[in-house]
């Protein structure tokens, strides 16, 4: 960690193709969920031993969620940040290798819970470490070192990294309230407060941009090897930001919102399988009028810094760039909405001229309708397939899964498979439609209920995707208790962890045989 100079992320990619052209097979788990023993998972030690057991299981893609930082609901799809990473993903291991931190300094946090992440506990105690390993950087760092981080600087401050640490800075002086809710001269961004601002508040501004060169730093040594290990880092893009983010406070003019912060409408989706009322994100909606008069300058920056993060994107509710569902403001639920054109070519025509060819992967789940997959197949973007929304399709038929696709048995959203199978406690199906699923199921995997999850991942690998991927949950064959998120809810999601040698030899051995016997490996 903290070499001199280091690459600021692979350029993008303009040579691979999106999808191998061997079938491979890969896993979806994201970093909080890895075992640590500090509260959460990281990108520092926990990642990396990850990736030796991924290399050793015969899985070649590494799919996790946003890792931006979060805040309401800790959900990382409604993050602080289109840009920056997540502070409670840095691991501790390298900076205490790096002598800015000490073992026993961390106590406090080796008795959070190993089966769940406890946000409430987890931020104060690991913000205020954190700090301390920032302050220690400040004293004790080497020309070395410091030559590294000026790097980061250089590349970054005027892009986003500025913005971002005035916005957390302001906001923790608010009292973590969202900047519509602040005082009017930061929210209008008055430019003589603001300098004097980053003069006053110079030490905490400081810190903060530290906090973010750690995370970029710890993310290129996870990038380099996953690369030794012939892994792709796949990650994931949320199409909509959050009103309370340093994007919406800095760039305002590109929303559908007020001077003072206020949206005209709201992101959301219609009723649909996850929820009779739809899901009402309340995301503000892009003004993509003006997205256009200047080329989409910010979604170019934004897909070039996740590209060069990640060697695939998935992009989160892809149908939006079609069509999407527009609330009016202050609706309480999703169901009043419309749909309204979204930039459709226009934006990918601009993203493809100054990034070249991108290795996106559409999310097209959902209401998705012939436009849409034709918008989606003009810039030759995989979509996705997902074995549990597809089971009861009278059609459909495993050996005719595109090739150009990406299989899942299930998402982040799902239940894992064995706990819908079962009817998991967060069901909403009756009885009947649970027996009915159970015997379609049964006959597109075969075999019995008993080891229905083996076969559930066999039948995800026997398709043409060039392709699948099964969230850990599945493979280790877990019930509802390991859901990571329900669609719709704001509690208690986003925490689950596989636990310290959960994931046990046999384990291991069970899930490369099924890699192996697929031809994916």
């Amino acid at each position: 960690m903290f070499p001199a100079a280091r690459r600021s992320g692979t350029q993008v990619n303009r040579s691979l193709p999106v999808l191998a052209k061997d079938p491979r097979a890969g896993v979806c788990l994201h970093f909080s969920s890895l075992p640590s023993p500090y509260g959460i998972g990281d990108i520092g030690d926990s990642a990396q031993a990850f990736l030796h057991l991924l290399k050793r299981m015969g899985i070649h893609v590494w799919q996790f969620l946003p890792t931006g930082p979060t805040a309401y609901g800790d959900s990382p799809y409604q993050p602080l940040s289109a840009f920056a990473g997540n502070e409670m993903l840095i691991g501790f291991e390298p900076l205490i290798r790096a002598g800015l931190l000490h073992s026993d300094e961390l106590q406090a946090l080796t008795k959070l819970s190993h089966a769940s992440v406890d946000f409430g506990k987890l931020i104060p105690l690991k913000f205020e470490l954190l700090k301390k390993a920032a302050e220690r950087f400040e004293q004790q760092a080497s020309a070395e070192l410091q030559s590294g981080y000026e790097q980061f600087l250089h590349e970054n401050r005027d892009s986003w990294l500025e913005n971002y640490a005035l916005y957390r800075t302001l906001k923790t002086l608010h009292g973590e309230r969202p900047w519509p809710e602040w005082d009017p001269v930061w929210v209008q961004r008055e430019p003589a407060s603001l300098q004097r601002f980053r003069k006053d508040y110079r030490e905490q501004i400081q810190q903060l941009q530290i906090l973010q060169f750690f995370f970029h730093q710890q993310w290129q040594d996870l990038l380099q090897a996953a690369e030794r290990c012939q892994i792709r880092l796949f990650g994931d893009m949320p199409i909509y930001i959050a009103l309370d983010s340093a994007d919406a406070w800095a760039g305002p003019q590109l929303l559908r919102i007020s001077n003072a912060g206020i949206p005209t409408h709201v992101a959301g989706v219609p009723p649909d399988y996850f929820s009779d009322d739809g899901q009402l994100w309340g995301n503000p909606l892009y003004d993509w009028a003006a997205h256009a008069r200047d080329g989409y300058r910010w979604w170019v920056a934004r897909m070039r810094h996740a590209c060069r993060l990640n060697h695939l994107v998935r992009v989160d509710h892809f149908r939006g760039f079609e069509s999407y569902w527009a609330v009016p403001f202050g609706e309480t639920t999703a169901r009043n909405g419309a749909w309204e054109p979204g930039p459709r070519d226009g934006l990918f025509l601009s993203l493809e001229s100054s990034l070249g060819n991108l290795n996106i992967v559409a999310e097209n789940l959902g209401v998705i309708t012939p436009e849409v997959e034709a918008l989606r197949l003009r810039h030759q973007m995989p979509g996705m397939v997902v074995l549990q929304f597809e089971v009861n399709h009278p059609a459909f038929d495993p050996t005719q899964v595109p090739a150009q696709c990406v299989v899942y048995t299930g998402t982040h959203d799902n239940d894992t498979s064995a706990g819908w199978f079962r009817g998991g406690h967060t069901e909403t199906r009756t009885t009947d439609e649970i027996v009915i699923t159970q015997q379609n199921a049964l006959r597109l995997a075969g075999g019995s209920a008993k080891d229905f999850h083996c076969n559930f991942i066999r039948l995800a690998f026997s398709t043409p995707a060039r392709l699948a991927v099964v969230p850990l949950q599945d493979y280790l064959g877990l019930d509802s208790a390991a859901r990571m998120n329900v669609p719709g809810t704001t509690m208690n999601n986003w925490r689950w962890r596989l636990r310290p040698g959960e994931l046990q030899q046999a384990q291991q051995e069970a899930v490369r045989s099924l890699v192996e016997d697929s031809g994916r490996g």
